[in-house]
């Protein structure tokens, strides 16, 4: 899924609002997903303030829209259990990891006054790390949104971001598993004691969750 819809104010959203949208058309859900996650004020100062940085290709996303969402939908407040806000981007004429962190200081510095974790990632570069650290190869992604469609779960392989063009999505599977809190495991590149382990810190968090085993 990859839409664009005109961006509309932050007014919230009920849970019963976007319970309704879970076989919504695209525009609605992209409407309504922009309103409730926008109810997170640092989401919020992002998506407003990221466009000025000149970064190619750039989304917020994953568990930070998540979990807003399912904050929203328990009545929660819109900030627990966010531990940071994930801002890609991808730059493939500079892959040098002193470029990434000069990215991460500009944002950093330009988001200083929301006291959030912002962690800011080419995703031109991850093949270059990731099996250093995670133990297995990766080929490069062609683009951010390739990059999007193999983070772990159905729920948070979600990008936004807010541009010219309005509020724009990038859902590869679509925004249902969100809407409904199902956590379903994209196996592209997650492992199985990674996806659990999210499970366990989820439910402890947003218990009306509804989980699908690993196998």
């Amino acid at each position: 899924m990859a839409h664009s819809a005109p961006s509309s104010p932050p007014d919230g959203v009920s849970p019963s609002e976007l319970a309704e949208l879970l076989d919504a058309d695209l525009r609605r859900q992209a409407a309504g997903l922009e309103r409730a996650v926008r109810r997170n004020p640092c989401v919020d100062a992002i998506l407003d303030g990221a466009g000025t940085l000149g970064l190619p290709g750039w989304y917020l996303g994953a568990g930070c829209l998540t979990n807003t969402i399912w904050n929203v939908l328990h009545g929660f407040d819109p900030v627990t259990g966010v531990k940071d806000y994930d801002l890609v981007y991808f730059d493939h004429d500079d892959l040098t990891a002193e470029a990434e962190r000069s990215v991460e200081a500009r944002v950093q510095r330009r988001f200083a006054d929301l006291g959030a974790q912002l962690d800011v990632t080419n995703e031109a570069r991850v093949h270059l790390w990731y099996e250093s650290r995670f133990g297995r190869a990766l080929p490069p992604y062609r683009s951010t949104e390739h990059a999007i469609s193999t983070w772990p779960t159905t729920a948070s392989s979600i990008g936004v971001r807010r541009d010219a063009g309005g509020f724009r999505v990038c859902a590869p599977f679509g925004l249902r598993d969100l809407f409904a809190m199902v956590v379903r495991a994209n196996k592209t590149v997650v492992t199985r004691a990674v996806y659990e382990a999210k499970v366990e810190r989820w439910t402890t968090v947003w218990p009306r969750l509804t989980v699908v085993p690993w196998d």
